[in-house]
């Protein structure tokens, strides 16, 4: 810490649905603590999704804001799961600075007969993808990354080892707690830390496996450097009711694992539960379709189109569009 930066105590404050960013310079690492309570209640609440996919939808979401956060305004970040497992599909979509939203699909049936399983068994195997993309350039980039029973946490390990090769370590936690009136809402935390050095080669990893390698051909190994087993060791300690109390402040928790170091934080970053979706969207998105396919879609005298993301339902006249599109 410079001599120009005033040094102060962590503040007391709650700080649910904000991103705080952090970097500590004797370790050579930055990362992000996030909190997450009304906007996460809110991102779900319309689905009812059962307790199992309410969690492992935040879980998403909560990776997916750590992620998120690094990026402009106008840049998007999109994570995907596709898999063979009862939660087979989830989707979580933020918008920087602070928008998101997501919507989970799951087999009612096999999800039941799976018991307390936990969200990598849910999953199965398959893929997690991450695409970004950067609204003043327009650019667009996919990493792909498997999944096969794993945490989402080991995925998003995995994922910055192959696609971005920067030491990553990632905690989330999920959980409920009680509000007035006995009613129940979710909330989760998670912290990330990047190991960034000057130097590159001090962040230099062993080469994945191929797995296909001759038998008895030695892995690729790196030795770690020593402040990134420091880093990541501190932030292996975190416990879930640390990232998911709302009365420890994230600067607090930051002064818990990193005082003895140093730890600067900046300005938080806020977080809302925010669907694009508008009645005028929907329009147009029906009117691109045929005669055919809208008459299709006709129940009971009306089009109804439901938003997967917020739930909100839209219902049209067949009349209101097909006059538009003639």
């Amino acid at each position: 810490m410079s001599a120009q930066e005033a040094a102060r105590l962590p503040t007391q404050h709650a700080d649910d649905d904000k991103v705080l960013p952090f970097q500590v310079d004797p370790l050579d690492v930055r990362g992000r603590v996030v909190r997450l309570g009304t906007a996460l209640d809110k991102a779900i609440e319309n689905h009812n999704y059962p307790a199992p996919v309410a969690r492992a939808l935040s879980e998403a979401i909560t990776l997916a804001v750590l992620l998120g956060s690094t990026l402009k305004d106008a840049g998007r970040l999109i994570l995907q799961t596709q898999t063979d497992g009862p939660i087979d599909f989830m989707v979580v979509d933020v918008v920087a600075p602070e928008k998101v939203r997501a919507y989970a699909r799951f087999n009612r049936k096999r999800l039941a007969a799976a018991g307390k399983a936990t969200t990598g068994e849910l999953l199965g195997n398959g893929h997690l993808a991450m695409t970004v993309e950067t609204g003043a350039a327009n650019q667009r980039y996919q990493g792909i990354v498997a999944l096969n029973g794993a945490s989402l946490e080991e995925a998003a390990h995995t994922y910055f080892q192959n696609s971005e090769q920067i030491p990553t370590r990632a905690r989330i936690a999920v959980g409920e707690e009680m509000l007035a009136g006995e009613k129940m809402r979710w909330r989760a935390g998670g912290i990330l830390v990047q190991f960034l050095p000057k130097e590159s080669a001090r962040a230099q990893q062993g080469d994945i496996d191929p797995g296909d390698a001759p038998e008895g051909t030695p892995k690729h190994e790196v030795k770690e450097d020593d402040a990134w087993i420091e880093a990541k060791s501190l932030v292996e300690t975190v416990e879930d009711h640390e990232l998911l109390d709302s009365s420890l402040s994230s600067e607090r928790l930051l002064w818990r694992l990193f005082n003895e170091r140093g730890v600067r934080v900046f300005d938080a970053l806020p977080v809302e539960a925010h669907c694009s979706c508008t009645r005028d969207r929907v329009y147009d998105m029906l009117k691109s379709f045929t005669p055919e396919d809208r008459a299709s879609m006709v129940k009971d005298g009306k089009i109804t189109v439901t938003c997967e993301f917020c739930g909100r339902v839209y219902p049209f006249e067949p009349d209101e569009v097909e006059a538009e599109t003639k």
